[in-house]
């Protein structure tokens, strides 16, 4: 399987995890040809989902199928995200030793079975760490990955991800101004681990704020933390209460599209109460 190197990400190492390390992701990058393969955006799909692109098999009269590895991982004329997974999982559970692998590293390490994700399951005295294997196709600046929690039952979808472009973004605007963006990030993403009406949020929906608030606040000093704070507080209650909160990267990516009207209803009253009572947050 041509693959690239492999690569670990995710906020455990971009120094954005909170409360407990319990999470990280190993990127897998897939050698596509670019001559033979083609990106299709969201917007033209039969989902018209900006967020979720096809990857399409081209120039077939010039070089017809056998002659990229991932065809034999078309479905219907496009590359199957849910059979790279197959494939990966198969190698990974054929190819690894898992006692001998924990005995080396003194913890257990045992793939999560039952799962459409491909996941290692690391346990040690330290705790637990789940590690998510993404197969991943970058054509420029576009990265797609295989992550079927996203793409649910559709085989031929893939997830565009912005999470590279949205952390540096956000670390170049603080090194730019030496700013208090990320310490807010971290502190909401803290927030919303203990406070249960806000555990739908994530680090995705609280970087796009932050990212949208840095458009019109020029000021992220130490002693604007708290009214930056409560701002990212204030202009979450305006997304909510439209009902969109378009991605920094793509406007057309409405990152609350999979709420619910009641979830959306129960993080509103949650962040409307902690507007004129703060201290909420931290006493759930």
């Amino acid at each position: 399987m041509p693959l690239g190197e492999m690569y670990l990400g995710g906020s455990l190492l971009d120094d954005l995890q909170v409360v407990v390390a319990d999470h990280a992701c190993l990127l897998v990058p897939l050698q596509v040809e670019e001559t033979l393969w083609s990106l299709i955006p969201g917007e033209e799909t039969i989902l018209r989902n900006p967020q979720f692109w096809m990857v399409r098999r081209t120039n077939l009269e010039y070089f017809p199928r056998g002659r990229s590895f991932w065809d034999k991982f078309i479905v219907g004329g496009y590359l199957s995200s849910n059979a790279i997974i197959d494939a990966l999982k198969k190698v990974v559970m054929e190819s690894m030793n898992w006692p001998s692998l924990g005995s080396m590293l003194e913890c257990v390490v045992r793939p999560v079975m039952g799962s459409h994700q491909l996941k290692v399951e690391i346990q040690s005295q330290h705790g637990q760490l789940f590690i998510y294997i993404l197969p991943a196709i970058k054509f420029g600046e576009t990265v797609l990955t295989a992550q079927p929690e996203e793409t649910e039952n559709f085989d031929n979808l893939w997830y565009q991800s912005f999470y590279t472009s949205e952390t540096t973004k956000l670390a170049d605007l603080d090194q730019a101004d030496g700013g208090i963006r990320k310490r807010c990030l971290k502190t909401f993403k803290a927030v919303c681990r203990i406070c249960p009406g806000l555990r739908k949020l994530s680090g995705c929906h609280l970087t796009n704020v932050i990212l949208h608030l840095s458009k019109k606040e020029h000021d992220w000093t130490e002693a604007a933390f708290a009214d930056r704070f409560q701002q990212v507080i204030t202009e979450l209650i305006g997304y909510l209460e439209q009902g969109v909160l378009p991605s920094y990267f793509n406007q057309t990516v409405n990152l609350l599209s999979d709420f619910s009207e009641e979830e959306i209803d129960e993080i509103g009253f949650t962040l409307y109460c902690a507007v004129s009572e703060p201290d909420m947050l931290i006493q759930t």
